[in-house]
């Protein structure tokens, strides 16, 4: 099951086009296969020769869809890449600053319980959250993934480039913090309605903190 896609009442924009389509498919399918094993045997069990033969592939046809083995879990995050850039970029467009319209993003994710905010209870996402914080080789491509999206959200904040830059990283990192706090919690015990009364009053605290520090 793709936990960042439909766990939670998370939903996902289809592929256009029967090639597309079959293409997603199969993605969904080697990763799927191999989000199992990693969650079996962890991600430093499981050889990208196991995740073909799970998955009725060749190993070459499995780096056709992949380039590492890595991709085979963080491609759960490919909707996100870019996300913040893309809020600010839409709100823009209807005038709505760069803060407000990140903040409204963000409670309406903690009011889908989307994965990306940490919010959300579905044993998949849990599973997923462990395997992501256990394994350092994911951990390490995660913050890669952090990198691409502070650059693009600086870029999509303009003006100054040292000080979007600056900007972006301390948003980046805020968004990061809440929601590592978010899986912490759920991954205690901490009941969902619980974390979710916390998690919105520590948004609009966030989101204080940076609206008095930052130009946007």
């Amino acid at each position: 099951m793709d936990v960042f896609r439909r766990s939670c009442s998370v939903e996902s924009e289809h592929p256009t086009g029967l090639r597309e389509l079959k293409k997603a498919r199969t993605r969904q399918a080697l990763s799927d296969a191999a989000i199992a094993l990693f969650l079996e045997k962890g991600f430093d069990g499981v050889s990208v020769a196991e995740v073909a033969a799970a998955a009725e592939v060749s190993k070459p046809t499995l780096f056709r869809y992949f380039a590492a083995k890595e991709d085979l879990v963080l491609h759960r995050f490919a909707d996100h890449q870019g996300e913040s850039a893309r809020v600010v970029e839409a709100g823009r467009a209807s005038g709505t600053p760069p803060l407000d319209a990140l903040y409204a993003h963000l409670l309406d994710g903690l009011e889908r319980r989307d994965p990306v905010t940490g919010l959300c209870d579905a044993p998949a996402v849990l599973a997923f959250h462990r395997l992501l914080y256990g394994t350092p080789a994911l951990l390490a491509r995660v913050h890669g993934f952090q990198r691409d999206s502070e650059a693009a959200l600086a870029e999509a904040l303009g003006g100054d480039p040292l000080r979007a830059r600056l900007a972006a990283g301390q948003i980046v990192s805020v968004l990061r913090i809440l929601a590592d706090d978010n899986v912490a919690r759920l991954a205690a015990g901490d009941p969902v309605a619980e974390v979710a009364a916390d998690a919105v009053v520590a948004a609009a605290e966030a989101f204080r903190s940076l609206r008095e520090g930052l130009p946007y």
